[in-house]
């Protein structure tokens, strides 16, 4: 069983920077692949970026590739989410998850945190 609980969010200008937290309870957070999802209004949730349980491996939406960045400190049972360059389209809840295998599928994962709100001002 693992727990997630994301934090960070909140109200930003178009290209300012926001980093994301997810902390993760449980001792098997350093076996679990961790990934970012987020939902926008009206839209289905999607895929943003995912790390392979040792974080040797990372995967990104072509939509923020080169603008964020996922790490994670198991030490700390912690995986972080670096957004910069943020854009309007940017804006949703954003989600952390927990699974097996990374992959871009949400329902791949068993784990998920309650979200927290990144709003981009234009």
């Amino acid at each position: 069983q693992v727990h997630l609980v994301e934090s960070g969010g909140g109200l930003v200008q178009a290209g300012g920077s926001l980093r994301l937290s997810c902390a993760a309870s449980g001792r098997t957070f350093s076996l679990n692949a961790m990934g970012w999802f987020r939902q926008a209004p009206g839209k289905e949730r999607e895929f943003v970026t995912t790390i392979t349980a040792g974080g040797g491996l990372t995967y990104y939406a072509d939509s923020v590739k080169g603008r964020f960045t996922i790490s994670r400190d198991n030490a700390k049972n912690t995986v972080y989410l670096q957004m910069n360059s943020l854009k309007p389209e940017d804006t949703a809840i954003y989600y952390c998850a927990a699974g097996r295998d990374i992959t871009t599928v949400p329902t791949d994962y068993a784990y998920w945190g309650q979200g927290t709100q990144v709003t981009v001002s234009s």
